[in-house]
């Protein structure tokens, strides 16, 4: 089964202004570093954190150059990678006390995973998987929507047979 279900991607307005937000930052820290006494411990992990923020800007970058689609063999990055297959996930959150990236959701599997990450569209660590971030809310919602609807149907598939 290989016809999407739904995609997930992120606007490019969304895209521009996540990446200026912390280029931004990373430009006013690394301009805080440089202006300071030079001295100081404090001025190096300043200009550490500017340089962390800009690595962050550049793999936010990247990361989001492409979605994730949602297959009935599971969740998928654009690259191919499987963030879950469809018979592993167990629960999903959407609620609002959910540690959960924003505009997304929390994807619970029965098995262990690698960690993995891109900023701005999805982290996996462990059994958990949030989906979100710079994505659009709506295709989030419908995302987390037609998994719940697909564990609802299995659940009464298993429980009637």
């Amino acid at each position: 089964m290989n016809d999407s279900l739904a995609e997930l991607t992120v606007s490019p307005a969304r895209r521009v202004f996540g990446v200026g937000v912390l280029a931004g930052l990373g430009v006013l820290l690394l301009r805080m570093a440089l202006a300071g006494a030079g001295g100081s411990w404090l001025d190096a992990m300043v200009l550490v954190m500017g340089l962390a923020s800009l690595a962050a800007a550049w793999a936010m970058y990247r990361a989001t150059r492409h979605g994730l689609r949602l297959t009935g063999d599971g969740l998928f990055d654009a690259d191919g990678t499987c963030l879950a297959r469809a018979d592993d996930i167990l629960s999903v959150d959407r609620g609002t006390f959910a540690f959960k990236p924003s505009n997304g959701f929390l994807l619970r599997t029965a098995t262990k995973q690698p960690r993995l990450w891109k900023p701005g569209l999805y982290w996996r660590m462990g059994r958990r998987i949030g989906v979100g971030g710079i994505t659009r809310a709506a295709e989030a919602k419908l995302m987390a929507d037609i998994i719940a609807v697909r564990l609802a149907e299995r659940q009464a598939e298993q429980s009637a047979g």
